[in-house]
């Protein structure tokens, strides 16, 4: 079963709700990028007239997580995941629709294939970076991913 936006919308309703509820929704996933929108609103603003900073950590997380769930599933291996760490930098107020993409798939996929080889957990960093409507950075977002193949 292959990721569609529609399915990881419909995961975020379920495990994700608070996600689902400030309005982060995946436009576009394939084998190498990843697209996570939100549209600033009430329900994610901070008391300064844009988006709340945990609201953009949870859209450019999954934009993140949802190329390793992709590239687990396409393995067809049972491998664990786990966001060890994280770092973030702001360079403007978000507001209006705010799009992140992480463009680290094939990254992905050469530590995802790495730890079924030789069955030793893994560790990277991905990027993903949060741009505004006009096409200005807003936010950039890095997380430390660990991986690990489970024994049968």
């Amino acid at each position: 079963m292959k990721l569609s936006p529609s399915k990881l919308n419909s995961f975020l309703i379920m495990k994700l709700p608070s996600a689902w509820l400030c309005g982060v929704r995946v436009k576009h996933i394939d084998e190498s990028q990843c697209e996570v929108g939100v549209k600033h609103r009430w329900i994610n603003q901070n008391p300064f007239g844009s988006m709340y900073w945990a609201v953009q950590g949870m859209a450019a997380e999954l934009s993140t997580g949802a190329l390793v769930m992709d590239r687990i599933q396409q393995s067809g291996e049972k491998i664990s995941m786990l966001v060890a760490r994280n770092k973030s930098s702001f360079s403007k107020k978000a507001r209006g629709k705010i799009s992140f993409n992480c463009y680290d798939g094939e990254k992905i996929a050469t530590y995802i294939k790495k730890t079924i080889e030789t069955g030793e957990g893994q560790v990277f960093w991905t990027k993903a970076v949060g741009v505004d409507e006009a096409g200005d950075e807003v936010s950039v977002f890095e997380f430390e991913w660990t991986v690990k193949a489970k024994k049968l």
